[in-house]
C-alpha cells in the first residue's frame, strides 16, 4: 500500500506550534520522511513542533533532488511531508512537480491546514474576494514592470478581479513606487506586510491616498493586491 504525500504549511513568522492546528501537528509528528525547500529551516520547524524522535532519525531531503526518488519511497509505503520554507508548498513556493508526480502515480495527496500569506492578505484587504488571480512576481526591468502593472489594472477593471502579486523584499519600495506612478486614481491598493507577526501591517487605500501617505515598506515579506473598478 502506497504512502501519503502530505503538503505541510509552515509559519510565516512566530511560533510554529501556534501557526498550525493541533490535528495537523499530530499528523506531522507521525512522519519520518520529509522533502523540503530548505533543510535548515525545516529542521528548526520540526524541532520546534516537538517531533517525538531525535532529528537524526528523520530523513530530510531537499526538494531539488530527483522527484522519482521520492515517488519510489511513497510507492514502497513511506508517507512523506512536503515542506516549504514559509507558507504553503506549491503556492508561490516549490513543490508542485512532486505533487503532480504523485497524482500521476495514483498516490494520495493530503493538504494540511496552515497559513497562506496570499489568502490571509486577500481576507484582510477588503477587495473583491469572489474573483481574484495570483500573478506571482512582476518583471524586474522598470519599463516592462510598468507595462505589466497597466495590464493587471486593465484586467482587474475589465473582470472586476483582484490581482495579487509579491516581490523580493529588497525591491518592495521600488514596486510600490511603480504602482503609485502607473495606477489610476480609481484603483484600490492593499499592501500586507509581515503577516502573522507582531509587526504586521495591512493597509488598503485608493492610489491618491497612497501618494499622499509617503508610505515605505522596507525589506519585509509583503503581498500586494489591487482592484480597479473605474479610471
Amino acid at each position: 500500500m502506497a504512502g501519503i504525500l502530505y503538503a505541510i504549511p509552515t509559519p510565516l513568522g512566530g511560533a510554529a506550534a501556534d501557526a498550525l492546528p493541533a490535528a495537523a501537528l499530530v499528523t506531522i509528528r507521525t512522519l519520518r520522511d520529509f522533502v523540503v525547500e530548505n533543510a535548515k529551516s525545516a529542521r528548526a520547524f520540526l524541532k520546534e513542533i516537538g517531533m517525538p524522535c531525535a532529528m537524526q532519525e528523520l530523513d530530510i531531503v531537499v526538494l531539488e533532488t530527483d522527484v522519482l526518488l521520492h515517488i519510489s519511497k511513497l510507492q514502497k509505503g513511506h508517507s512523506i511531508g512536503l515542506l516549504s520554507e514559509a507558507g504553503c508548498p506549491a503556492i508561490a513556493d516549490p513543490g508542485a512537480s512532486l505533487v503532480a508526480a504523485a497524482h500521476r502515480e495514483g498516490i494520495r495527496v493530503v493538504p494540511l491546514v496552515g497559513p497562506s500569506s496570499i489568502v490571509l492578505a486577500l481576507m484582510a484587504s477588503g477587495l473583491e474576494g469572489q474573483r481574484f488571480a495570483f500573478c506571482g512576481y512582476l518583471p524586474r526591468e522598470a519599463e516592462e514592470r510598468k507595462r505589466h502593472i497597466k495590464e493587471l489594472e486593465e484586467r482587474s477593471r475589465r473582470q472586476r478581479e483582484t490581482q495579487i502579486f509579491i516581490e523580493t523584499p529588497y525591491r518592495n519600495d521600488v514596486l510600490l513606487g511603480a504602482l503609485l506612478e502607473v495606477c489610476s486614481p480609481g484603483t484600490s491598493l492593499c499592501v500586507a506586510s509581515d503577516l502573522t507577526l507582531p509587526s504586521e501591517q495591512i493597509n488598503t487605500r485608493k492610489i491618491p491616498d497612497w501618494r499622499g501617505a509617503r508610505h515605505t515598506i522596507g525589506k519585509r515579506p509583503t503581498v500586494f493586491l489591487l482592484l480597479s473598478v473605474n479610471r
